[in-house]
């Protein structure tokens, strides 16, 4: 049996009467089209067209054809909240051809390029978010008006006031076949996380969209907000979306290493992964960290419920938070340097790049830093050699076209490099940005002069 004909037999079996015909643009945005199911051929055999322009930021004019929506069958999933509803996850051709400029398409790229390895790229997500309510005035507050804890994290209070939000997640993300394995209040006032079981790369970004855009829809339906913006409040910690890779062949997990001198579990290869992270970690920082927010997240003084757990340094360490890398046990790694605005596709192939770059060349990232960065002076930082972090999207975006390994891994077409394009979108993105007056500056300059 085919893959089509299995998903057709599973739909029938489902009762499913509708299907969302699912992509992201460059900033991670699902769009779709809702196809019913007795239009399931014509969506198989044709796709669904979508006018490329009008979507977000994927490489089109309003001169160019179509953009057709290939559904992968086996991305298959069954809305739960909505169960006559199902979403595809779909790739972008134009022409018949598979669109250089669809994040998931790009992902794919790479992905195949590492099969040819024989390799398997796994990855585990872990994505935080707050629950607000808008004001009239426009502005946010934490939805919750009890959750004012001046040390939230973990409480349990909080946690029950917002017991049923996050119990039909955990039993939906169930539901799916996720494995749901732990849901707790993050160290801000109204944050939350909720974890489910690691899986390949392209599956595990599939589900992180799916996740965002559930987190989205149930809070909506419960008269809140979610939002996954890194920094909501200045005042509060802001949202990361750490992910933890490991490389396996096959049945073996190749990170691991129970010999390891150093002490965290780890194989020569795993660490030479870890080493290309941290090579090419300021590049990298404009697609893991891909908006003029995500840099008011970052910081180096210590978190006290309100400060950060954002990475200002590339560097690595053992079960220490305030490292970028961190590697809690032997066979994986967790990335730090990754925020709530990042779109999953774009951000594990960079992520996957780099590593692999190090692997390659057979880099060594030294000796496990084991320092509370978050009390390291300058001088101390410039003495160890540390790698600071850029200090906004601009320069971010700067470093990333100068850097040849992720150029290539984010491909190339007949209009140019992706990573071209990518960076004239964000700089475009932080100078409309910088061109607004914020209350901040008519505070401080209106009178002073």
């Amino acid at each position: 049996m085919t893959a089509r004909e299995e998903l057709k037999r599973q739909a029938e079996a489902d009762g499913i009467e509708f299907f969302f015909a699912m992509f992201v643009d460059m900033h991670g945005k699902p769009c779709a089209k809702l196809v019913p199911a007795e239009s399931f051929d014509v969506l198989m055999d044709g796709g669904a067209g979508f006018a490329g322009f009008a979507a977000g930021p994927m490489g089109q004019t309003p001169a160019d054809p179509d953009m057709i929506a290939v559904p992968d069958p086996s991305s298959y999933l069954r809305v739960p909240w909505q169960p006559e509803l199902a979403v595809l996850q779909c790739d972008i051709h134009v022409n018949g051809e598979p669109w250089p400029f669809t994040p998931r398409v790009i992902l794919q790229n790479q992905l195949a390029r590492l099969e040819e390895r024989g390799l398997t790229y796994m990855v585990g997500v872990e994505a935080e978010y707050f629950l607000v309510a808008r004001q009239l005035d426009g502005g946010v507050r934490v939805a919750d008006p009890l959750d004012t804890a001046t040390s939230p994290c973990y409480d349990v209070k909080a946690l029950t006031r917002m017991y049923p939000h996050l119990v039909r997640v955990s039993r939906y993300c169930n539901d799916l076949g996720w494995s749901n394995y732990a849901n707790d209040h993050e160290d801000a006032n109204g944050q939350f996380e909720q974890n489910f079981k690691y899986a390949d790369a392209l599956t595990s970004a599939d589900r992180l969209i799916f996740f965002r855009y559930m987190v989205h829809t149930l809070a909506h339906e419960a008269g809140m907000a979610a939002t996954f913006m890194p920094k909501v409040f200045s005042d509060r910690t802001g949202n990361g979306l750490h992910m933890h890779s490991s490389l396996w062949r096959g049945e073996d997990e190749l990170f691991v290493d129970e010999s390891d001198q150093r002490g965290l579990g780890m194989s020569a290869m795993g660490y030479s992964f870890v080493a290309g992270l941290i090579e090419h970690a300021r590049a990298s920082m404009a697609v893991t960290c891909p908006t003029v927010n995500s840099y008011k997240r970052m910081g180096v003084g210590a978190p006290a419920s309100g400060a950060t757990w954002a990475p200002a340094y590339g560097t690595y360490g053992g079960n220490n938070r305030t490292q970028m890398l961190r590697i809690p046990d032997g066979g994986r790694v967790e990335h730090r340097g990754c925020d709530g605005s990042a779109n999953p596709y774009l951000a594990l192939t960079v992520m996957l790049a780099a590593g692999l770059d190090g692997v390659d060349r057979n880099l060594d990232p030294g000796e496990p830093n084991t320092d509370n960065l978050y009390t390291l002076s300058k001088k101390q930082v410039a003495e160890r050699k540390i790698i600071t972090m850029p200090p906004t999207l601009l320069h971010a975006t700067e470093g990333l076209v100068e850097d040849a390994v992720l150029r290539k891994a984010l491909g190339t077409s007949d209009r140019g490099d992706y990573i071209d394009y990518y960076a004239d979108t964000k700089q475009r993105e932080f100078m409309d940005y910088h061109s607004v007056v914020s209350p901040w500056e008519i505070d401080r300059y209106l009178t002073l002069f």
